[in-house]
């Protein structure tokens, strides 16, 4: 099958290089803004070009943003092609839009480079919900964060130095601000819990917590509990209500969790029935991220859906019922919590952040 390549990044280059060589499936052309003359096939700038194209197959969008990749995308669902994208922040705001327009299309829409990077965690997922109901997800999603705040618990150095040693190691972008306030693996999370729990929800719903906010005292203050921080997300479902969070989280220092080092990822699921299951793995990078991509379009040759899953029923977020301990710093005072729930501890967090209090919160793992 041909394939049209929209961005050649990162991603976009690792994905085309695993494709030499294959006899299934071929980039026939890519988009991109400027030429490129070191590749033979077709390049071009003209979106339209591509859509008339009966010859392609698939279209890959690795271009990241809202516009115009949501644009092409559902132009070329459109035009009946199948679209295989590493576009979290899209899909995450037009997911019923999305997946109806494919079906109306008779195409596949597929995302797995969206969340776990080289991890199989969406397919994986989706199969799972197949075989046995889904309780909860949760884990290590955004290797930016993992990696700074490993670097900070093994160096003892600070937040602002760790950041531009990511920068620096191309680790964290220029604008770090969706991965360290927790707002990219929010967006993964919302794909988790959507494929998890055949359901749809917002975003915004979501409540999160970065980790812009630590501080030196706090690795010191956690060293003393025996415990290590990562930045977690969590969804679980409560006799039909749905709760779900972003927010840092100190595990025993011996668990698998706190033992998942560097941009490293791991994430887990919970059966009713079959119990968890924990998948780990490179998170991000160009090969990892782009063999994800190659094995979406491997499943769209094969006949896969036109979606992971058949039903998307929209759900609120009630964190109501979920409860925990948690590590709060305020500018007064630093507290570990007795069993609150999750959402009033995002209420105290939220009442000192409106005094203008500097504030970290980080929910405690029971051992």
């Amino acid at each position: 099958m041909n394939i049209a390549l929209l961005g050649f990044g990162t991603v976009g280059k690792a994905f085309y290089e695993l494709t030499l060589g294959r006899s299934d499936l071929r980039v026939t052309s890519v988009l991109s803004r400027r030429p490129r003359p070191e590749l033979p096939c077709t390049v071009t700038n003209d979106f339209d070009e591509i859509v008339r194209d009966r010859s392609v197959g698939i279209v890959v969008e690795v271009m990241g943003g809202l516009e115009p990749a949501y644009r092409y995308i559902c132009a070329a669902m459109r035009a009946g092609k199948h679209v295989v994208t590493a576009n979290k922040q899209l899909v995450c705001a037009h997911y019923d839009e999305l997946l109806e327009l494919a079906r109306e299309c008779g195409v596949s829409l597929r995302c797995t480079a969206a969340a776990g990077g080289g991890i199989p965690w969406l397919t994986s997922l989706s199969r799972a919900a197949r075989l046995d109901e889904i309780t909860a997800v949760g884990g290590i999603l955004n290797g930016t964060t993992n990696y700074m705040l490993s670097a900070m618990t093994a160096s003892g150095v600070d937040y602002t130095t760790c950041l531009r040693e990511a920068q620096a190691l191309g680790y964290a972008e220029a604008d770090p601000t969706a991965d360290v306030e927790g707002y990219d693996a929010r967006r993964k999370l919302v794909l988790s819990a959507n494929l998890a729990f055949g359901a749809s929800v917002r975003e915004e719903e979501i409540p999160c917590f970065g980790i812009s906010s630590v501080e030196k005292k706090d690795f010191a203050a956690w060293r003393e509990l025996g415990r290590v921080c990562k930045l977690f997300v969590h969804a679980e479902r409560h006799e039909g209500r749905i709760s779900a969070f972003v927010c840092p989280t100190l595990f025993p220092t011996a668990s698998p969790v706190a033992q998942t080092n560097g941009t490293g990822n791991l994430v887990t699921l919970r059966g009713a029935r079959f119990g968890e299951l924990s998948f780990s793995g490179a998170g991000a990078g160009g090969y990892p991220t782009g063999s994800s991509v190659l094995s979406d379009c491997v499943d769209v040759i094969e006949g896969c859906p036109s979606f992971y899953v058949s039903r998307h029923e929209a759900k609120h977020i009630d964190n109501s019922a979920a409860a925990g301990r948690f590590y709060l710093r305020t500018g007064s005072e630093t507290v570990c919590t007795g069993p609150i729930t999750v959402a009033e501890a995002f209420a105290r967090a939220e009442r000192a952040r409106s005094c203008g209090e500097p504030v970290f919160l980080a929910r405690i793992e029971e051992e």
